[in-house]
């Protein structure tokens, strides 16, 4: 009855987080108005808004227009009722539970929003850096590095809740300047943008959560991830024959041979990092024994 409740209750917040994704970026409320269809405007009646079965009945259409409803949709309530589950199994009913599905929501909205948009609203980043530091007081990091330069610098002995929020604090730190720093970096180098502030946001919100040994994990993974499937989809990309037509004009204008032109503009591919970042924090809450 305790994991049907946690399935149940999950849909019902992957339901909520669906309306976070598709309105944060957009500037909406996620209150008002009502569930609407995107395409024919008609607002969604309750009975064709349960999760996941309202998907699987209607057969991925709107009842109203007929147009095709995003198989996100479902994915994500059926993620959250999966992330609810796996947060009472490993950490029981407890408060540590509640910290971890608060931070598994904010990384799906986070996750799939840099996916669709390639944006990580500060609507969410900011809250989540604040909900982290609030969290790591009463259910602290667990890496310890607060505690080690307290004691390595003053040997003194702080209360629990200090040392929570140190270790947030320390992991928020790392996290942000990291990646604000490897932007800038890449910037002085290649002389482009290769990495948004909203990534360094989502680092330092994952850091107050995670603390420093954490978030470096989730750092070391998540680039690796990505680089790994970055470099999968340019060679895609590339051989798929994606954007030949502009490489052909370009060679015509004398601008270069076709193929280096094809795969310039294939190596020019945004990639979102911050999916690659949010799964790899994911695995780093899950996986990584504590």
């Amino acid at each position: 009855m305790v994991i049907a409740s946690f399935v149940l209750f999950g849909l019902v917040v992957g339901s909520f987080l669906n309306v976070c994704i598709a309105r944060v970026p957009e500037g909406m409320s996620i209150v008002t108005p009502r569930s609407h269809c995107p395409h024919c405007q008609k607002t969604i009646e309750p009975l064709d808004n349960i999760p996941v079965l309202s998907w699987v009945f209607l057969r991925g259409r709107c009842r109203n227009c007929r147009a095709p409803i995003s198989p996100m949709y479902p994915s994500v309530e059926l993620f959250t009722a999966f992330i609810f589950v796996a947060s009472y199994l490993v950490f029981g009913l407890t408060v540590a539970a509640f910290k971890w599905i608060l931070f598994a929501c904010l990384m799906i909205v986070l996750t799939v929003t840099d996916l669709r948009t390639r944006l990580l609203p500060d609507a969410v980043t900011w809250p989540g850096l604040g909900m982290g530091l609030v969290f790591s007081a009463a259910v602290p990091p667990t890496d310890g590095a607060g505690y080690w330069i307290v004691h390595r610098f003053t040997g003194a002995s702080l209360p629990s809740f200090v040392m929570g929020l140190l270790d947030a604090v320390l992991g928020a730190a790392f996290g942000g300047l990291l990646l604000l720093g490897a932007g800038r970096l890449y910037r002085l180098l290649r002389g482009r943008e290769g990495m948004g502030l909203g990534d360094a946001k989502m680092m330092a919100m994952v850091g107050s959560f995670l603390g420093l040994r954490g978030t470096f994990l989730t750092i070391l993974f998540g680039t690796l991830l990505g680089s790994l499937i970055g470099f999968g989809i340019i060679l895609s990309l590339y051989f798929g024959g994606w954007k030949r037509q502009v490489a052909e004009r370009a060679s015509r204008r004398g601008l270069g041979k076709i193929s280096a032109l094809q795969w310039a503009l294939a190596s020019h591919y945004q990639l979102p990092l911050g999916t690659f970042l949010g799964i790899a924090a994911l695995g780093t809450v899950f996986l990584v024994p504590r």
